[in-house]
């Protein structure tokens, strides 16, 4: 592309590439004229300057010389620390080098000559500089006559040595650009000579056998040191010749495009691959010498070019001088020619405003013509890349923490034309060197199942004492009797509270008072005879409604009187109810601190201590919790309680509030709460948060025997965030293992098809349930305080005092379950306490005694808590207490049973009352007779019909997983589809349960009928409604899972 553009007759010259601003050194040509038959000439500098549009360049000096110029050069030598200087060298056509100050002509001084010599005796037309040295400068002039030149002593020019025979005109001069004492000559005749000036005399010559090769340029190779390029002028012969001194019998290469003589040739200093040559045939090539193409011609006007240079320092440029008197600066990177187009149309314009052209002396209105659309004209670049545009070197982050860099590093001259090999380096990156360690050890901790050592260590390296309590209670869970280890933690131990009350005896017997146990153990003493008071004041009538029966007056009586204990004790003899009135007067007129905890032991009313006791008691209330609380209340008592602790807003209520999210285990509040009082944005801060939900995850699955689900959105969106900052650092394999299954989160589908090629990881590891043997030596023994065994509800049964049937004693908490724990188990019917080896003491006051089970209750359902722990918390057995095997429960809503669970019934191994499926009940029987498991028939267990009504959903969606399936291809959208399938069994079940609301049935019947039209994009969108408008855990289950069974039919466009 044409830039700029100057009428001259002249050879050129670039400043160097350490000069700033650009200028362009032109002397005058010799042996040419323009039409006017001029002979003057001149020395002129102009400044290349690209900010203006326009293809004019600036004079910026000018001086005139005696004679014309065959050749010149601008060198660096003399130039000062700012860049500017140097000195300017030409051979004149009457045998005088000259060297100018550039500096001194474009300041317009007198004396811009430095020195000047006439050793040569003809016309000096070869001239360069050593590259090395820039003092040093050749010059060639006729009878083989070349010098070397100091310019710190420009006096006295050496030889390279004895000159060539016979005498010959040097016509190219070239210094090596890798060997600085290389220098090598050319004549027309095609000979080139190659001198060593360490010997002062020529080590080769070069030349073509065929004697039709003029040389009118000649090259060295950038970077390689033996190789060299001559062009021949002849038409007979327009080519360029490579030349490989190790082979010299022969040109390398020969490169033949141009039709006539090449008059000039240059190499680019910045890219060896660009090698420009101008001939007789008009056209301006570049090369490229690797392979012998031809890579970009320059557009030119029907002018021979007799001298072509690249500039320096921009390699895109370079420039060109014509016989027609132009010096053109091109660019062979391209570009628009809109700005000079529409430059010269201004000009062209404002050469004719306001102009008067028949002299009358008024100025002519302004044309009203059109004024055509300027054409944007697009010049193409180079076909290749140059080596200037190419990163040097460069660094790119990947995904999973990959650095990726490359370099070009100097390589060994490549003699064919393959490319080039460079290397990239992949590297891992870790900036989070202690959240990857920790993340490791958590990682170690939950494949190896070594929770206790991993919670012992946490405690041992806590920073504070509220995380170790954290881990503390965290660790308890791993252990066994986690209730009677939580009220220790608590500040609350039966051991130390029996010493104080051991002191406290031995203190009164020294006081000389009786001590509570003597007093229990004097004999009281005989009484012969005594009054039965039948007056009219309250004895009297006390006792005469005890002798006509009338318990209900005589507890009225005494409570009247403030006679409490003479109330309560005769109102045990009257029946259950009276017992309840009684307590529930005698509580209602007591007022002082210890009778509202009193009341709730009595009554069993947790709601009232846990909703309006004071914070600063939260430990007292939770203790109570873990020793009375029943199983289907304690998880929500507990949330209740660390539900006010949290509402105080401040660090030290939330970590408390924390400890009894962790007591029923609630990992959705754990988050919440922890979320929101404590940084979890940063790594370090998030693994704190990951390290404990992970570890009660761990502990609820244990108890549970199952998995337990991600469904709170919070700790989804923690999750994802941790497997994020895990794939950034490297670990996919681990970020796949925490990134939650189907997740809706933008992040979450970016992050999982992200780690996908990486890893053949699953991105959600199901949970493996682990066979214990049934039973151990630890059975179930729940804390509680000594009490007489008298059984508050009502009269006492007959005790149990063995196992019947052969039971196994219940698993101690924080031990796994023996057996199964059904997903969806609840009560429905009577529910006998488990009879228990030893001499368990009361847990549940009112439920279980060491008397003997208590009388059947009222049948209600219990739905499990949560996500949490099972039923009645940490310390609570895994499965609901077995019933005698002599006890069969028969229920009109129980549904059929398969062979294996009657078995088990039978066997009175397990006897559960709600629902229990095929595959549990195997799982339970292999365990104990695995001989028979085989022998068992296999039974169907009958489920409900889905509506007519919602029909069409199952029909529709079974239909669009099926055409996915025969058209998917990728072994992962394989597996998607297989889990899909199962998954979509859960809408079904909640269709047939007809659970769900109105709005989410009338999305789906939308996404029905978008699926049967084929327009998934519109389901996606009533998907998105759906989601955004409903509750995430009524439809969790299912819509993901959907709307990634859209999103592949759409790829697929089944």
């Amino acid at each position: 592309m044409r830039l700029k553009e100057i009428q001259r007759t002249a050879h050129q010259a670039w400043s160097p590439a350490a000069h700033h601003p650009i200028y362009l050194a032109l002397g005058t040509s010799a042996q040419q004229l323009d039409a006017s038959f001029n002979t003057t000439a001149a020395l002129e500098i102009f400044e290349v300057d690209f900010s203006d549009p326009s293809l004019e360049m600036q004079l910026k000096g000018s001086l005139p010389t005696t004679n014309r110029l065959h050749s010149i050069v601008w060198v660096d030598f003399g130039m000062g620390e700012d860049g500017a200087g140097g000195r300017l060298v030409g051979g004149s056509e009457n045998g005088t080098v000259t060297v100018y100050n550039p500096e001194v002509i474009m300041n317009s001084g007198a004396e811009a000559i430095v020195g000047q010599s006439d050793k040569h005796t003809g016309p000096i037309r070869a001239l360069d500089f050593n590259p090395f040295q820039s003092n040093l400068l050749a010059s060639g002039a006729n009878d083989s006559e070349i010098y070397i030149w100091d310019l710190n002593n420009f006096s006295s020019p050496m030889t390279p040595g004895a000159k060539a025979q016979p005498a010959e005109d040097i016509s190219v001069v070239s210094w090596n650009r890798q060997v600085q004492h290389i220098l090598a000559s050319a004549n027309p005749s095609g000979k080139a000579v190659v001198w060593d000036l360490r010997k002062n005399e020529p080590i080769i010559k070069i030349s073509d056998h065929s004697n039709r090769m003029h040389c009118s340029g000649m090259l060295w190779h950038p970077d390689v040191a033996t190789q060299l390029v001559l062009a021949s002028e002849d038409d007979r012969l327009p080519v360029i010749q490579m030349w490989d001194l190790r082979f010299a019998t022969s040109p390398l290469k020969v490169f033949e495009n141009h039709t006539r003589g090449i008059l000039s040739i240059s190499w680019s200093q910045a890219d060896p691959e660009l090698l420009l040559s101008s001939a007789k045939d008009n056209r301006i090539l570049c090369w490229n010498p690797n392979t012998g193409e031809v890579i970009y011609e320059l557009p030119t006007t029907n002018q021979w070019c007799f001298d072509i240079k690249w500039c320096p320092r921009n390699p895109a440029l370079l420039s060109a001088a014509s016989f027609d008197g132009r010096i053109t600066v091109y660019s062979v990177m391209g570009g628009s020619l809109k700005a000079q187009q529409q430059s010269t149309a201004d000009k062209i314009s404002s050469s004719f405003d306001a102009m008067d052209p028949f002299g009358t002396g008024q100025v002519l209105p302004p044309l009203q013509v059109p004024q055509p659309t300027v054409q944007d004209t697009i010049v193409p670049p180079l076909k290749k890349p140059p080596k200037w545009v190419r990163r040097p070197v460069g660094a790119s982050f990947a995904f999973g923490g990959k650095l990726i860099t490359f370099g070009n590093p100097k390589l060994p001259p490549v003699q064919s034309p393959q490319p080039v090999p460079r290397q990239v380096f992949v590297s891992q990156v870790t900036t989070e060197t202690e959240f990857l360690q920790r993340s490791r050890e958590l990682q170690a901790a939950l494949q190896s199942g070594s929770f206790n050592n991993y919670c012992q260590a946490k405690i041992q390296n806590a920073k504070s004492d509220a995380e170790q309590d954290i881990w503390k209670f965290l660790l308890v869970n791993f252990e066994d009797e986690a209730r009677i280890k939580f009220l220790r933690l608590l500040g609350f131990s039966k051991d130390e509270l029996e010493k104080k009350r051991s002191e406290e005896a031995t203190d009164a017997r020294t006081s000389g008072s009786v001590s509570p146990a003597d007093f229990f153990s004097e004999t009281p003493k005989e009484n012969s005879n005594f009054q039965i008071p039948v007056s009219s004041d309250t004895d009297g009538l006390i006792s005469q409604a005890l002798l006509v029966g009338n318990f209900e007056g005589a507890v009225d009586l005494c409570l009247n009187d403030g006679r409490y204990a003479e109330a309560i004790l005769l109102s045990v003899s009257g029946g259950e109810e009276l017992l309840k009135k009684t307590q529930q007067k005698y509580l209602s007129k007591q007022k002082n601190s210890i009778s509202m905890l009193i009341s709730s032991v009595v009554t069993q009313n947790w709601r009232d201590i846990v909703q309006s006791c004071e914070l600063d008691n939260w430990k007292e209330a939770l203790a109570a919790l873990l020793t009375y609380a029943h199983p289907e209340d304690f998880a929500r008592l507990c949330d209740t309680l660390g539900g006010r602790l949290e509402q105080e807003r401040t660090e030290k209520r939330c970590l408390q509030a924390c400890l009894c999210y962790i007591c029923s285990g609630n990992i959705e509040k754990l988050v919440e709460c922890w979320a929101s009082h404590r940084d979890s944005s940063s790594p370090l801060g998030l693994e704190d948060l990951v390290e404990k939900v992970m570890m009660l995850r761990k502990s609820i699955e244990r108890l549970r025997n199952s998995e337990v689900a991600v469904q709170s959105p919070i700790l989804a969106e923690k999750l994802t965030c941790y497997a994020g900052i895990l794939a950034a650092e490297g670990s996919l394999g681990t970020a796949m293992t925490y990134l939650p299954e189907n997740s809706d989160l933008v992040r979450g589908i970016d992050l999982f098809n992200g780690l996908r090629p990486f890893s053949g990881f699953l991105p959600h590891q199901p949970f493996q349930p682990q066979p214990m043997p049934i039973g151990g030596p630890s059975a179930f023994s729940p804390p509680g305080p000594s009490m007489p065994a008298a059984n508050l509800s009502g009269p006492p049964l007959q005790p149990s005092s063995s196992t019947p049937g052969g039971l196994p004693p219940m698993p101690s908490p924080g031990v796994p379950p023996t057996s199964f724990m059904p997903s969806t188990s609840s009560a429905s019917g009577p529910m006998p306490p488990s009879p228990h080896t030893g001499g368990p003491v009361p847990m549940y006051p009112g439920g279980l005694h060491n008397q003997g089970p208590a009388p059947p209750m009222a049948s209600s359902p219990f739905a499990p808590i949560g996500s949490g722990y099972p039923q009645g918390g940490p310390g609570a057995p895994a499965v609901k207490p077995p019933l005698s095997p002599t006890i069969m429960l028969k229920s009109p809503l129980e549904p059929p049973r398969s062979p294996a669970c009657r078995l088990v019934c039978d066997k009175g191994l397990l006897c559960e009352s709600s629902i229990a499926t095929l595959q549990t009940c195997q799982h339970l029987l292999y365990l104990c007779f695995p001989q028979l498991l085989q022998q068992l028939p296999a039974e169907r267990v009958e489920q409900k019909e889905i509506p007519a009504e919602h029909m069409v959903l199952k029909s529709t969606f079974d239909s669009l997983v099926q055409r996915c399936q025969l058209a998917a291809r990728d072994p992962q959208t394989k597996r998607k589809l297989d889990d899909s399938a199962k998954r979509l069994g859960y809408l079904y079940d909640k269709l047939r349960e007809q659970s769900l609301s109105h709005n989410i049935l009338n999305g789906l019947h939308e996404i029905s009928r978008c699926v049967a039209s084929q327009n998934y994009q519109r389901g996606l969108e009533v998907h998105t409604q759906v989601v955004s408008s409903s509750n995430f855990s009524e439809i969790s289950a299912f819509m993901p899972i959907l709307k990634v069974v859209m999103t592949i039919a759409n790829k697929l466009g089944v």
